[in-house]
This record gives C-alpha cells, sequence and structure tokens, in this order.
C-alpha cells in the first residue's frame, strides 16, 4: 500500500491537486469516500492553509485522515482525541524530522505569503520549482507507517 498511495498523491497533485488535496484524497477510498467529496473536504487546507503558507497541506491532509481513522465521534470522547492527537503529532514529527519544517512558505524558501488567494499557474517551471510532489509522496508513506 505504501508505495502506490505514496505514487498516487504525487500523481494527484502533478495533475493539479492541492498538497492537502493529494494527500488525503489518495486515501480517501480507504474510508467510503468518493473523490468528489475527499478533493471538497481538503481543498481549503491546501498551500499552507487557504494559500496562507502556514502549516503544509500535506500535513494537514495526513491530519484529516488521522481524524477519519482515530477521531472522536462525540465531544466527550477525549480518548479517541488523545489518540489522534498522538498519530497527528508523531507523524508531523516525522514530516519534520524529513524536511526540516512544517511550513509551507520554510519548504517553498518563501520570506512572507504571496498575499494572492489565486492559485499559481501550474505550468512546467512551477513543477521543476516546488518540492511539493515530493513532499505529498512524503507525507503519504508516512501515513502508511502510521495509521496503516
Amino acid at each position: 500500500m505504501n508505495t502506490d498511495r505514496s505514487e498516487k498523491a504525487s500523481a494527484l497533485f502533478k495533475a493539479g491537486c492541492t498538497c492537502s488535496q493529494s494527500v488525503f484524497v489518495a486515501y480517501a477510498d480507504l474510508f467510503g469516500l468518493d473523490e468528489r467529496t475527499a478533493m471538497r473536504l481538503s481543498c481549503g487546507l491546501g498551500a499552507g492553509v487557504g494559500r496562507l503558507r502556514e502549516v503544509c497541506g500535506a500535513v494537514t491532509g495526513m491530519a484529516l485522515l488521522a481524524g477519519l481513522k482515530l477521531g472522536s465521534e462525540t465531544p466527550a470522547d477525549a480518548d479517541a482525541k488523545k489518540q489522534t492527537y498522538e498519530a497527528v503529532q508523531k507523524m508531523a514529527d516525522a514530516f519534520k524530522e524529513n524536511h526540516g519544517t512544517l511550513i509551507c512558505r520554510e519548504l517553498l524558501g518563501l520570506d512572507a505569503a504571496e498575499g494572492d488567494p489565486a492559485p499559481a499557474a501550474r505550468t512546467e517551471t512551477y513543477y521543476a520549482t516546488r518540492p511539493c510532489a515530493l513532499l505529498v509522496a512524503d507525507a503519504a508513506k508516512i501515513v502508511a507507517r502510521h495509521l496503516f
């Protein structure tokens, strides 16, 4: 599963998905989610949450998957919340160990967010200068190790 899901995440990103969509959609079928719903649910977390360049969308995609796998179904389920938070922290630590940071703008070498909500055009130059396809592939591998 590890390699297939990782390759799927990378392919989704290269097809135009956001980083969060790429990771989340690569596993959504395991939770009975159709691709359209998974795309919509994870869209706003792309580009460091709404293109704010904060926490990398690959990481937020992992967090969404942890919630689906382990999350609480009632407000009082503190144990499920704890399990979810532990999984998110372990996955985030693994990502940070591999890439040095969880912050989108730092991963991209930006000083600040661009301030424009419009996504960048997906061109050959875009893909050649961004580490995102590799980041989502790695995040998908981390999910496989920690959740499955």
